[in-house]
Formats: structure tokens, C-alpha cells, sequence
């Protein structure tokens, strides 16, 4: 079986790949019946010259692949029929700027793996970025303090090498006596967690969090139960908010009261009650200054966030009494980074982390007859149809509804 790492094709371009040459070499003398090839690049954060290092053959041609590897959406224009491919499809919540992508990869008789569908047997995500979104968003989010306030120039993230590079100039910077607030226990906010470690900021409780003082900035981590409360005041546990999240509503306000930088580094469910709403931001009691809203659901449950921001142009300002964008700069602005894309501007350690993830659980499926089911669960499309688990996705392809 031969197994292709296509360039990436998308605009804006990402430098981010599947393999680095380390683990792609790696992933040849574990699986040495296999095959591994990677196309040609010049945008790519691994140059070609140090896959050919590893003895790893660079092509321009990869149609006499059987396996592609990607990241981001594949051009229609790219894909080559009868294929399996791997890569970010954007689909599977009916994306509607990615219909004709679907439909194409149906049309075409291509077999497409989602990386996020790519799942264990309890539906837990094994492969993603979310660790690196959470590293860089904790980042940006301290730049951003730095600009609203004239207090430090944190150069942009994605010009620096890697997270220890990020975590190098976090700490030339001195911080005021500040609370931070980090919402989540996934990836995402064990990634902005690892930068608040790695600054020596102090963690606290919650209860220390929202009845103490401190002569020194500290954080507290959060989970569901700490910002959701039951309507009828009973105290369950997390499987009983995510099965009944319309039994629930916020909690969130005694946190704003008391915050000054919040990191959203949750994932949102549907149903659950929104952490803060426009309503609550106009409260002389809202208190958040800055928001770095990993999750960035747009218009959702962190109600700053009216749109997703960019690399290039990473944050904006929130006004809450006109619920409308204004210059970050205003007195009355409270400061939004809400970038989509986090972890394309830490493309070194992001491949790096990918790639680990992909050989342990991805590659060893294709030799093993796929003992523990994961290309089965993954397996978006087949034979030109979509396979029965996403069947709901028929409607969508068909446009109806």
C-alpha cells in the first residue's frame, strides 16, 4: 500500500502537513510493507530536501497513490478519483461552502476519512489540533492585553519557530495583579493551561478565584458544573449536563464579576446554555476586559464574539451597549481574539503533535484489518455513497432542506 502527503492547496496556504520527516521515517521502519511518498511543496513548514534526507522519495506526481494525507479541504480541481483520502473536510456539520466538495468526492468514487471523525470506540477525538489552538490562543491572548493597554509588544505568534519560543516571551513580559479564567478540560484548554504553567501563574480554586484577593495574577480552570447550575438546584455530574443540557443554565456571571482575561477553551454542545449573553455583558458587573475565544462559535455561547478573526488581523473590539464591533483601542471596546485557525500559525510543533497521533492510531488500522474499528467509524464515504453513519448528511448533498 502506498501512502501520499499531498501539498496543501487551500488560500490562504498552510504550512501545517500530516508527517514531519522525523515520524514519516518513523512510520517506514514500523510499517515496512508500506510505502510512503510526499508530493513536492514549497510552502510547507518541512522542506522537500529533509524528506529526501530521511530517504524519503518527493514526487510531483502522487495519482499512483493509494492513500492521500492532507490537512486542509482538497480542491475539487486536486481530487483524483478512486482514492482514499484523509484531511479536514469541514462537511459533517453540513457546511454549505464545502456541499460541492462533498458532492464531488461522491461523484468521484473517493473514499474520504475525516480526521475528525477519526474517533475511539467511546466516540473520544484521537487526532486534532485542539492542544495547539489552546498554546497559541492563550498567546494571542496576552498580546492582545498588551496592545489594548500600551503595557508590552508581544511580536505575532506565527513568525516564532515554537511553543517554547511563544513561552520565551511570555515570561520577558511582567503581568499586573490580574485574574485569568480558562474554560475547558480537553485539549484545547490543557494547551492554554501548559503557556499559564509555563509563565509560573499561580492557580487557585474556585472558590479562592472568586471570594479572594491576591497581590499577584493567578488562574482557575473551569469545568461545566462550575459555570452550569440545574434549574430545580439539584448537584449531579457531567454526564448528567451533557444528556439533559436543558435542565441547566448559566452560571458564568460570578466569574465575569471577578475576571479580567478570559480564555474559552471549552467545547460547546448544543442545547447547553450560553456561557454570557449580549444582555449580561451590558452589566456593570460584567468585568472581562479581554476575551480569547479558542471555541470561537460565532454569535453562540461567548456572546463578544461577533465574528471569527484573522492570522493576519487576529483581534477586534466589542462594544456592549450598541452589541457592535468598534476599535479595540476605544475605552469603551472589550477586546476579542477569536481566530479560527490558531494552530497554522505554529506549524512545526502542530505537524509534529499530528503526526504522533496519526502513526499510533491511524496507520497501524490499514495492517491490522482495522481490529479496533477505526477506519470503519471514520469512513465518511464509499462506493460513491455515503456510508450509514452519515447518512444524515444525504439531504445536504441532495440540497433539500
Amino acid at each position: 500500500m502506498k501512502f501520499a502527503i499531498i501539498t496543501e492547496r487551500k488560500t490562504p496556504p498552510d504550512r501545517r502537513v500530516v508527517f514531519s520527516p522525523e515520524k514519516l521515517d518513523e512510520a517506514k521502519k514500523q510499517f515496512p510493507e508500506a510505502q510512503f511518498i510526499v508530493e513536492a511543496s514549497t510552502i510547507r513548514v518541512f522542506s522537500d530536501e529533509a524528506y529526501q534526507q530521511k530517504g524519503i522519495e518527493v514526487v510531483n506526481d502522487v495519482s499512483d497513490a493509494d492513500v492521500l494525507i492532507g490537512v486542509k479541504e482538497v480542491p475539487i480541481s486536486a481530487l483524483i478519483p478512486n482514492k482514499k483520502y484523509f484531511f479536514f473536510s469541514h462537511t459533517i456539520k453540513k457546511q454549505p461552502y464545502n456541499r460541492k466538495l462533498l458532492k464531488a468526492i461522491l461523484n468521484k468514487n473517493i473514499e474520504l476519512y475525516d480526521h475528525e471523525t477519526i474517533v475511539d470506540a467511546k466516540g473520544n477525538r484521537l487526532i486534532g489540533f485542539g492542544r495547539f489552538a489552546g498554546i497559541v490562543g492563550a498567546y494571542n491572548g496576552f498580546r492582545a492585553w498588551g496592545l489594548k493597554y500600551n503595557t508590552w509588544q508581544l511580536p505575532k505568534a506565527g513568525p516564532l519557530p515554537n511553543q517554547a519560543a511563544l513561552i520565551a516571551e511570555l515570561n520577558q513580559i511582567e503581568l499586573p495583579n490580574i485574574k485569568i479564567l480558562l474554560t475547558g478540560s480537553g485539549k484545547v484548554a490543557n494547551g492554554a493551561q501548559e503557556m499559564l504553567d509555563a509563565m509560573q501563574i499561580k492557580s487557585v480554586s474556585v472558590q479562592e478565584y472568586l471570594n479572594d484577593n491576591f497581590n499577584e495574577p493567578v488562574y482557575c480552570k473551569i469545568d461545566v458544573l462550575d459555570y452550569n447550575k440545574r434549574t430545580d438546584g439539584q448537584v449531579l455530574n457531567n454526564t448528567d449536563f451533557f444528556n439533559n443540557p436543558q435542565d441547566y443554565q448559566s452560571n458564568f456571571m460570578r466569574f465575569a464579576k471577578v475576571t479580567d482575561y478570559y480564555i474559552a477553551g471549552h467545547f460547546y454542545g448544543d442545547g447547553a446554555p450560553y456561557l454570557y449573553t449580549r444582555q449580561d455583558v451590558k452589566s456593570p458587573d460584567f468585568n472581562i476586559k479581554v476575551v480569547a475565544d479558542i471555541s470561537c462559535d460565532v454569535d453562540g455561547p461567548v456572546a463578544t464574539t461577533l465574528r471569527a478573526s484573522t492570522i493576519a488581523e487576529p483581534i477586534y473590539g466589542y462594544n456592549p451597549q450598541t452589541e457592535s464591533e468598534i476599535d479595540y483601542k476605544n475605552e469603551k471596546a472589550i477586546v476579542v481574539m477569536a481566530v479560527d485557525n490558531l494552530p497554522c500559525e505554529l506549524p512545526q510543533d502542530a505537524s509534529e503533535g499530528f503526526g504522533d497521533m496519526f502513526l499510533k492510531h491511524v496507520i497501524p488500522a490499514f495492517f491490522n484489518e482495522d481490529k479496533d474499528g477505526i477506519l470503519q467509524r471514520a469512513k465518511i464515504t464509499e462506493s460513491g455513497k455515503l456510508t450509514p453513519k452519515f447518512n444524515y448528511l444525504q439531504d445536504f448533498v441532495d440540497e433539500k432542506g
